[in-house]
């Protein structure tokens, strides 16, 4: 599987959802991710029993954005196996201890700053490793099998593809890989092409930094260079004109120290932040022993802090060092500095203000395409209009050989491309391409969908509000006919009492014309796929699509398990979309017929109460066998044979489908926020109602 990307995606701020006021969710969230707060570890001794674990080693000196976007990768896997992530570090540095005399390492981050960067990052656990001499000389088998599964039995690893381990540096991700086969772990490695992609790295930060670029640094490192230091008693030069300083002792004795200057700081004390500039230097201007220093002048600021410690964030830059004939000139550059020094830091304090408003929650619009390069083509440019901010489209390729690849990459390059290489079928293809997506909402999209601007917005806002939301649709009509509603979704999906399929707007095959007949929000039991919103935790927890079913009726099959769950799905009118209909697979094929009742068994049989399947199933087949008869009647001989060889895969895998139940249930159980959620299900035979009484419409019924 390939991965082309042919503009940079702007990266979303993950935060938790401000609804966890709803009792209902909250409770479900920590049923689900129970560690709320980063573990932190520095004993190989004392670890816990982790939990489906996705592991990362590394230096991370920085944690820059380069390190952020590994960071993000293990969060959003171990996400998708309801896992731990774990950032595996060392301490000291590797090369303080195989280069014991080399005086020349210089540190972006302290290993307690980094610890903190991790934790903001939202890591779960990391694990900080004394790095030794014998540490180093584990062979590539022992780092392995004693430390890696030994201590973390990994599900997931994530590293870089020239990642080098043991002694001599014998292993590297093709030996992890290989040993993976048999300890039971996969191995996600980083490639080469976007590693270079990545244009952060710790040396780039460093340079920046040694040469006082420090807002440059800030934007490759994602977040401020600090310092940290005790105040220490100095010589009260600063008291005197006016400009009092505390005075910072650097323990460290790898930390990187800008050049020499003056620069714009915020401070923390304790609890609080403060404005302040801060001088590195030799003080030229006063001749007191050529001693370099490190002195904050915090602005309107009168505490007693000697002993305490104090960490500086630089946002700026002010001037380098200069010398100055007597203590009025200095005072009079000082004031000079203050008032840049401001400037520079309320101009920041101005941009944070900005940005904690609040951001609507990312959305991944995805289209799965198979040989569908005309409907791309056609209605495409309708999604890439579409007016969210927080959006990226995807399409991700079934194996087409129409040329779709390379077309969509010439012809809409701000889209990014999941190459699956073979024809999984919607369901499993879905789940091939979901695994590489990552954002709070997916909207999985058919190709021959036409949207308008405001689709995506009133749906989401609708989901942010009622946590229990799980899947929503919008109304769905006919592009060509955009008075009547669509046979693939129209105004939500229901059940009937014997579990027959069936569309508020369209019963079997009659269409209603939209008369704001449904023109309110309503909760269904199903939503369609041509335009399905679903919460990217809950459809991984869950299970995602049944991929058995390759295509039909995997959608109510994945909506009737949340709903077992306790969970609603929703049709709000507010969003609209027109389909085309039969784009991929025409309404009137045998094969639709075929994997419709084979897959409708396979429903049934997952997810129905084990009382009424007793008698549901028998009652089935005989309607069944009046349907071929229906089918025999009008010349349709070939759909009669989809039905009986729908009936043929059906008994055959019995006992499959029920291990899958026993599966998907326990998957149910372990997000379950409620009892089952039968809304949606009607008391009345569609059957019964439809062919007999001739209730064509959904209000008739």
């Amino acid at each position: 599987m390939t991965i082309s990307l042919n503009t940079q995606t702007i990266p979303t701020n993950q935060t938790f959802p401000t609804i966890l006021k709803n009792q209902r969710y909250f409770t479900y969230i920590c049923a689900v991710k129970p560690n709320i707060f980063m573990r932190i570890f520095n004993n190989l001794n004392d670890l816990p029993d982790f939990r489906n674990a996705v592991v990362t080693i590394g230096s991370f000196d920085g944690v820059h954005s380069g390190h952020q976007m590994i960071l993000k990768k293990v969060n959003s896997l171990a996400k998708k196996v309801n896992g731990e992530s774990i950032v595996i570090t060392f301490h000291p540095h590797p090369r303080q201890i195989i280069f014991p005399n080399d005086d020349s390492l210089r540190l972006i981050t302290t290993i307690d700053e980094k610890v903190k960067l991790f934790e903001r990052y939202n890591i779960d656990n990391v694990v900080v490793v004394p790095f030794t001499v014998e540490f180093s000389q584990q062979s590539a088998d022992e780092y392995i099998e004693k430390f890696l599964v030994g201590k973390f039995q990994p599900r997931h690893i994530v590293i870089g593809y020239d990642h080098r381990f043991g002694k001599n540096r014998i292993g590297d991700v093709n030996y992890l890989k290989w040993h993976g086969k048999k300890l039971g772990y996969e191995v996600l490695e980083i490639q080469k092409q976007d590693v270079e992609s990545i244009v952060v790295s710790s040396t780039k930060v460093r340079n920046a930094l040694e040469t006082g670029m420090v807002a440059d640094a800030a934007k490759l490192l994602g977040h401020r260079f600090t310092l940290t230091g005790q105040v220490e008693h100095g010589q009260h030069i600063g008291s005197t004109i006016g400009y009092p300083t505390a005075n910072l002792k650097v323990t460290q004795k790898h930390k990187l120290i800008p050049p020499d200057g003056v620069y714009a700081v915020f401070v923390q004390h304790r609890e609080a932040r403060y404005s302040g500039m801060l001088y590195i230097g030799k003080r030229p201007s006063l001749d007191d022993g050529n001693k370099r220093t490190i002195e904050v002048n915090i602005f309107d600021f009168h505490k007693d802090i000697y002993n305490d410690r104090l960490t500086l964030e630089f946002v700026g830059y002010v001037r380098g060092d200069m010398r100055f004939d007597g203590l009025e000139a200095l005072k009079e550059q000082l004031g000079k500095d203050k008032e840049n020094s401001k400037l520079i830091l309320d101009q920041v304090v101005r941009q944070e203000a900005e940005k904690k408003k609040p951001l609507l929650p990312s959305v991944a619009v995805v289209i799965l395409n198979f040989n569908g390069w005309d409907f791309l083509k056609e209605y495409l440019p309708g999604v890439l209009n579409t007016d969210y901010p927080n959006l990226q489209i995807i399409v991700a390729d079934n194996g087409s050989s129409d040329g779709s690849i390379e077309k969509t990459k010439a012809n809409f390059p701000n889209v990014l491309i999941l190459d699956l290489e073979t024809n999984y079928g919607f369901a499993e293809g879905y789940n091939q391409a979901l695994r590489f997506v990552d954002a709070d909402y997916f909207v999985l999209l058919n190709s021959d969908v036409e949207v308008t601007d405001n689709w995506i917005k009133p749906i989401i806002k609708k989901m942010e509000e009622d946590a229990t939301v799980a899947v929503a649709q919008p109304k769905i009509k006919a592009t060509f006919n955009k008075e009547s509603f669509e046979y693939s979704g129209a105004a939500g999906g229901m059940l009937d009492k014997w579990s027959y399929p069936l569309c508020r707007g369209r019963v079997f095959q009659s269409l209603e014309l939209d008369k704001g007949q449904f023109e309110t929000e309503k909760e269904i039991f199903w939503a369609s796929g041509a335009a399905f919103f679903v919460r990217s935790d809950l459809f991984h927890q869950i299970g995602g699509f049944d991929g058995e079913y390759f295509a039909h009726m995997e959608e109510i099959d994945l909506c009737w398990r949340l709903k077992r769950a306790g969970f609603k799905v929703m049709y709000y009118p507010d969003a609209e979309v027109f389909h085309v209909g039969g784009g991929t697979l025409n309404y009137q094929s045998p094969n639709k017929t075929y994997l419709n009742f084979r897959n409708s068994y396979f429903t049934i049989l997952k997810n129905e109460e084990r009382s009424k399947l007793m008698w549901l199933i028998p009652l089935r087949l005989l309607l069944d066998g009046v349907a071929g008869g229906m089918f025999l009647l009008k010349g349709q001989p070939s759909h009669m044979k989809s039905i009986v060889r729908a009936h043929w895969d059906f008994f055959p895998k019995i006992k499959h489908l029920l291990q899958r139940r026993k599966h998907f249930s326990e998957l149910v159980q372990k997000i379950s926020i409620g009892e089952t959620n039968t809304t949606g299900i009607l008391k009345k035979s569609v059957i019964w109602r439809y062919y007999i009484a001739g209730k064509k419409t959904f209000r008739e019924l």
